[in-house]
């Protein structure tokens, strides 16, 4: 291909997704997994691990965020299957993956907004945001009032090497949800080690159609999304 023609190839890839972005998101009437075609990883992937940070106590919010009743993690189906596959390849590497986050209801992301907009609310600062304010934090690519996650394509996970069943976090140079330029993917200031572990959760996910979030390493969408324009406020349960 040309550099014409791939300037114009991108260029295009560029509008296209801009018109989608443009487009508004609808909150589905869905009140059921079911009605809202999610499905919980666990029936394909039964000893998935899991640790879903916002059911309890231990994220930036410090408390357990509305909408999250149970530490499960819901998918839209197909998003569930590509899922599935990179933990299937994953596994005959000696290695499994690890999820912090799936979907999110839009009960969830409001509280996260709220919890952006009281900025008396310190507690979290020296694990989460220790180098920010926290007043740039909602609109500064870290929270969003509009969650791509609750439009049940996007997952927040790393990898983990296994011995047995004893599995240990490969090291990625930051701890999952840290607000900071180091968490950025592509981000310099982090060792041989760790930018290869990116490397590698970065190509796993690729290869069954998830891209990456240039801001966030742990931070994947499905490509292209089930319902780009719908999200969902299905409780976690």
């Amino acid at each position: 291909m040309s550099r014409h023609m791939l300037y114009l190839f991108l260029l295009a890839v560029s509008t296209s997704s801009c018109a989608i972005a443009a487009k508004p998101v609808q909150v589905s009437p869905a009140t059921t997994p079911e009605q809202a075609g999610l499905v919980d990883i666990a029936t394909l992937v039964p000893d998935i691990r899991l640790d879903i940070r916002y059911a309890g106590h231990d994220n930036f919010v410090g408390e357990k965020v509305n909408g999250y009743l149970a530490p499960k993690c819901y998918l839209l189906h197909p998003v569930a299957e590509a899922l599935q596959k990179v933990e299937q390849d994953l596994r005959r590497q000696g290695m499994a993956l690890k999820i912090f986050d799936c979907y999110r209801p839009v009960r969830s992301v409001k509280h996260f907004v709220a919890w952006a907009a009281d900025l008396d609310d310190q507690r979290t600062k020296p694990m989460y945001y220790p180098n920010l304010d926290k007043n740039s934090l909602l609109g500064g690519g870290y929270i969003a009032e509009s969650s791509g996650h609750s439009r049940g394509a996007t997952v927040d996970l790393t990898v983990v090497r296994c011995v047995g069943n004893d599995c240990t976090e490969l090291d990625m140079g930051t701890a999952f949800d840290f607000f900071d330029a180091r968490a950025n993917t592509g981000h310099s200031d982090i060792t041989q080690v760790q930018r290869s572990n990116r490397r590698l959760l970065v190509d796993a996910m690729a290869r069954h159609g998830f891209r990456n979030y240039p801001m966030e390493w742990w931070h994947y969408t499905f490509q292209p999304e089930p319902t780009p324009h719908t999200a969902y406020d299905v409780p976690v349960q």
